[in-house]
């Protein structure tokens, strides 16, 4: 190969080169273009690879030739490749195309659990009289679920709470708590008096699912003591509880019961707060039970290491799953655990 020869090939493997590269319409044509004119085994290398074989002024022009002729279709394939790029970012851009001036999908709004919502207004109802919030473990030992709380170990009471232990290896007698009534114990334990708390919970018994029944349930639990408190105080306590729950025109009627850590014991009822007192489905006969209380039994001061003979108390416990079905007319308790969203959207903006 003279010389002539090797310009005459350079200028014709850059107008080829400029044909290959204008027509790619992919990124594996231009690297096929690529490789036809710039490759190992394309023309422009034969004519590198003879610049040996020709005197120092040819080699020298024929090289200048070949630099210009490689750094043009390098220029020309990387300019092919950015406007390839820029139209397939603007392929996707367009695919991704939102129109800003469409409406917007509307959100749907979340709500809290019926339960919850009681159990907040219960608690914040307790809290503007002065009381604080205490809470304890949910696997408890005998001695606080049960002996703490006046529970002799043959009491039938212990029967009917259906207790589920918990089988951990080296800690037996450990149970899921079937009342949030420990937690006073532990407070008590942890604090000098006066002492005001309400403790709201999850409480477990062996119960037979059924309409009225839950084997998981939630309660929210009230216990004061303090020097000179009576059963008055526990009867005016309960009636300012339900006037800001219920509603102001609430009547409230204790009557007498039995729990083994208070001593009295009292069932306490409110007025309807769907028919006012006359009587309807909700109720049967104008009164609708919602909690039990009474005045706190020496021997659960004694094990919480406070002196009986100095202190009194009172304490009171309701369901909240009960009250969240009466409050709004819910006709079954398993509705509260189904997670049915659309039963729960019902309570959007409820509190």
């Amino acid at each position: 190969m003279d010389p002539q020869e090797a310009l005459a090939i350079l200028e014709r493997e850059r107008a080829r080169g400029f044909d290959l590269v204008v027509r790619a319409e992919t990124p594996e044509a231009i690297r096929d273009a690529e490789i036809a004119v710039l490759g190992r085994k394309a023309p422009y290398s034969e004519v590198q690879r003879s610049l040996g074989s020709f005197g120092e002024e040819d080699r020298k022009a024929v090289g200048r030739v070949a630099n210009e002729v490689r750094g043009a279709l390098e220029a020309a394939i990387e300019a092919r490749r950015a406007e390839m790029a820029a139209a397939e970012e603007a392929r996707l851009l367009e695919a991704d195309r939102v129109d800003v001036t469409l409406p917007g999908r509307r959100l749907r709004p979340g709500s809290l659990h019926p339960v919850t919502i009681v159990e907040r207004q219960v608690v914040e109802i307790f809290t503007r009289m002065g009381y604080r919030v205490a809470e304890g473990p949910e696997i408890e030992d005998d001695w606080y679920n049960y002996a703490s709380l006046n529970f002799p170990p043959d009491h039938p009471a212990r029967s009917m709470h259906d207790t589920l232990y918990v089988d951990v290896p080296a800690h037996p007698g450990l149970l899921l708590r079937t009342h949030t009534s420990p937690v006073q114990i532990r407070t008590m334990q942890a604090q000098e008096p006066p002492l005001y708390v309400v403790i709201p919970g999850r409480c477990y018994r062996h119960e037979e699912v059924d309409p009225t029944h839950l084997a998981v349930f939630h309660q929210v639990e009230g216990l004061a003591i303090d020097e000179g408190l009576s059963f008055s105080d526990l009867k005016g306590t309960l009636e300012a509880f339900a006037r800001a729950m219920f509603g102001p025109g609430q009547q409230v009627r204790l009557n007498p019961t039995y729990f083994p850590f208070v001593e009295p014991g009292a069932e306490v009822e409110v007025s309807c707060f769907k028919c006012g007192g006359e009587g309807c489905r909700v109720c049967g006969n104008g009164w609708i039970e919602i909690l039990g209380a009474g005045m706190v039994h020496p021997v659960v001061l004694e094990a919480g290491g406070y002196d009986p003979e100095r202190y009194t108390g009172f304490a009171f416990g309701l369901g909240t799953d009960r009250v969240a079905m009466l409050r709004y007319g819910i006709p079954d308790l398993r509705m509260l655990q189904d997670g049915d969203v659309r039963f729960l959207e019902a309570f959007a903006g409820a509190i």
